[in-house]
């Protein structure tokens, strides 16, 4: 796999334009380039802020339990997906096309350091975080994709030519910039504003993110200076303690109130001190309430449901039972996500002189692979009204076909068809 190497060095080589000064990303470290009047208004007016007071990016969004979650559930599902890649033989017809170069880069090698699994979770991932994912477009000479190498979305800007096709601004660390055609990128984006790049769940769900994160860290806090909040010791009126006697008792009391396993303990107060609650414990500020509120509103910006990351306290509105709510989450959910792949596949990857009646197809069925009763229940089903031979669901199973396999029973009830059809059974 030297080219990937060889196509490395000759970006090194190539000449490049100059770039914009780049500031430090706060998630990665690696820089971004503001390149649009809109990028540097919003970087100068609130970064990364929120009222909260909390900076989010995708990485410290990734630090809330509920958005990693939810990256993890959509992340997980895509890049398990059987990726099959077909060809049309005619109108009713369609084969395996194993022997085409596309089939290794969907199912051995994207590239020359990763898995095809850990390729689609890292883009995923990407849109999910980002809104945009990138992926280099390497060819060998008869125009056949050799590899898919990711592109950092941070230093990937995408505009419109006078021709309507797209181009993307590629930024190296060092500064150097390449242009890269249209059909030198695989690009991935769902929802989109301008129909060039994909908008972001990060983006418009900062401000409950960034909520999600102070509730995180107040609940640290709480817990590391006591399960109760600060509150004032008393004294007569007229009394007064002297400097030492302020040092011992300040330090018996932070001591007694770190740590849990002092809570409901008694303390001893001495010279008539009294103890006076000067805030809200955390209970009493609806601290818990107000996280699965948090949760259920990242979900919802996520399109997961809430019982899928842990929110277990509201019946879901997908329907009753794990079969019911599986099917909601693909429908809902996963859908767009899986469509998203297939046109990238096909609409980047693939040539339409070339490539005519070849196309990538994620299969869903593996999605139910994991209930064998009603997979099977499927199998027999479809066996009986005559749409797939025992053949054809052994193949689905991973196993070799067996001798007259190669039947379809007539449905039941139904008149059986005379002459000319050998594969029924009457």
């Amino acid at each position: 796999m030297g080219w990937l190497r060889d196509w490395f060095a000759s970006l090194n080589a190539a000449s490049a334009m100059t770039a914009p000064a780049p500031r430090a990303s706060v998630a990665t470290g690696d820089p971004v380039i503001l390149t649009t009047p809109a990028e540097i208004e919003e970087a100068l007016r609130r970064g990364n802020s929120t009222a909260s007071g909390q900076s989010v990016t995708p990485d410290s969004a990734m630090r809330t339990a509920a958005v990693y979650a939810c990256v993890r559930l959509i992340c997980g599902a895509t890049s398990t997906m059987p990726r099959q890649l077909k060809r049309r033989v005619d109108a009713r017809t369609r084969e395996d096309a194993s022997d085409h170069s596309l089939w290794e880069i969907l199912n051995r090698r994207p590239n020359v350091w990763q898995k095809p699994s850990q390729f689609v979770q890292m883009m995923q991932a990407h849109v999910l975080l980002r809104g945009n994912g990138y992926a280099k477009i390497t060819r060998g000479v008869r125009g056949e994709v050799l590899a898919l190498t990711p592109l950092n979305p941070d230093r990937v800007h995408t505009t419109q030519r006078d021709d309507l096709r797209k181009q993307h601004e590629w930024t190296r660390k060092d500064g150097s910039r390449f242009v890269f055609d249209q059909d030198e990128v695989m690009h991935l984006f769902g929802l989109t504003l301008d129909g060039i790049t994909g908008v972001t769940p990060i983006r418009y769900a900062r401000e409950t993110i960034g909520l999600a994160l102070a509730m995180e860290q107040h609940g640290g806090a709480t817990f590391r200076n006591g399960a109760q909040v600060s509150g004032a010791l008393k004294l007569p009126q007229g009394q007064t303690l002297g400097d030492e006697q302020r040092e011992r008792l300040k330090g018996d009391m932070d001591d007694f109130r770190q740590g849990g396993s002092r809570e409901g303990k008694v303390i001893l107060l001495e010279d008539g001190l009294d103890y006076v609650r000067m805030a809200l414990t955390a209970e009493d500020a609806q601290w818990i309430e107000g996280r699965k509120f948090s949760r259920s509103d990242i979900a919802m910006f996520f399109g997961v449901p809430p019982h899928m990351i842990g929110d277990t306290d509201k019946s879901t509105s997908w329907g009753t039972g794990i079969e019911a709510q599986t099917q909601g989450f693909v429908t809902f959910t996963l859908e767009p996500h899986l469509a998203m792949w297939e046109e990238a596949y096909n609409g980047d990857c693939l040539d339409a002189q070339r490539d005519r009646g070849i196309y990538v197809r994620l299969n869903r069925n593996a999605l139910v692979r994991g209930d064998i009763k009603a997979r099977w229940e499927a199998y027999v089903k479809a066996m009986q009204w005559g749409a797939m031979s025992p053949n054809e669901v052994r193949e689905l199973e991973d196993q070799n076909p067996r001798d007259g396999g190669d039947i379809y029973y007539p449905p039941p009830n139904m008149t059986a068809p005379t002459g000319g059809n050998d594969d029924v059974v009457a």
